[in-house]
């Protein structure tokens, strides 16, 4: 029987490679990407076949012309490549894909499925720094994080559970390694878009309707609002879920918040933590350990990395 050997959460930015410059003397702008490195090495030493990557979208391959709560890429994927993030195709697993996507369906879940599936940093972001760009397959896993109304966080943590029951079905002696790529507490400058408020909220609004396959167009003004938004970051709500994870008490912490305080407390960013939900829920909440974890406002984001492996 198949089975998941190792979870990996991650933050992801891509002003680390963009801006590093201004961060390099930092020392948890190092330990954060040291602590990368550690965990992509402790996957690889041991040899999964195949990366579930579960990850959000940032409107680069995901738009509001149509937009599912959860998708899977189930044969080409293609990387947008935006901020020094990996660009063009990469290595994937078709006939894993599908099979985890059928079982998936089976018990509940209707995923909308892509053959050719477009990610960004959102995905690419571990890619890049843990799987290391085409060294092991992947297959991509999206949750919808910016654009409400998103999926409840109890349903991201029963998806965790099905993930684990369909890598399961996969062909005996598989192993796999599930990795969820987002941010901590942080607050980007994403509107809702049902209720824009200002210039740049229209302005972004209207990319995300229309930037299907003319993203380009508007990415300069876009990176300009994104660059220079203030940053919002609560380091001890990061700490108070990181060691849940380390715990093994996900679920019990999932009790305390409601979709509307994790948004209050630790900013619209930390939506992304469905993809750590559904990772550790997925590997059924192994303990573990964090890796790295520093407040970084010169990224607008809490970095953390957690691993663990199965009980």
């Amino acid at each position: 029987m198949a089975k998941i050997i190792m979870g990996i959460g991650a933050s992801h930015t891509t002003l680390m490679n963009t801006q590093w410059a201004k961060v390099d003397h930092l020392p948890e702008a190092h330990n954060f990407k040291n602590a990368l490195h550690q965990a992509s090495a402790a996957m690889h030493a041991l040899k999964p076949d195949l990366a579930i990557v579960v990850g959000s979208n940032h409107f680069r391959g995901h738009w509001l012309d149509m937009m599912s709560s959860f998708a899977i890429g189930v044969d080409e994927i293609e990387s947008s490549g935006e901020h020094g993030t990996p660009k063009g195709a990469q290595k994937t697993s078709p006939d894993n894909a599908l099979t985890i996507a059928n079982s998936l369906l089976d018990q509940g879940y209707d995923m909308a499925f892509s053959t050719r599936f477009v990610i960004d940093h959102g995905i690419s972001h571990a890619i890049q720094y843990l799987t290391l760009e085409n060294q092991i397959p992947i297959v991509p896993i999206m949750i919808n994080s910016f654009a409400p109304p998103l999926p409840r966080l109890e349903r991201c943590l029963t998806l965790g559970k099905a993930i684990r029951i369909a890598v399961e079905t996969l062909p005996d002696d598989m192993t796999v390694a599930i990795i969820a790529s987002g941010g901590l507490s942080h607050q980007l400058p994403f509107p809702d878009w049902r209720k824009p408020k200002s210039d740049n909220d229209d302005f972004l609004v209207d990319s995300w309707k229309n930037g299907r396959g003319d993203w380009e167009r508007y990415e300069k003004r876009r990176r300009a609002i994104i660059v220079n938004a203030p940053p919002r970051l609560n380091e001890e709500f990061d700490e108070t879920f990181l060691q849940a994870l380390c715990d093994g008490k996900t679920e019990d912490w999932l009790k305390t918040i409601s979709e509307d305080t994790l948004v209050e407390t630790a900013g619209n960013g930390a939506n992304e933590l469905r993809n750590w939900i559904v990772m550790h829920s997925a590997i059924n909440f192994a303990t573990g350990k964090t890796l790295a974890y520093s407040p970084m406002p010169d990224w607008l984001t809490g970095m953390g990395v957690f691993i663990c492996e199965p009980n």
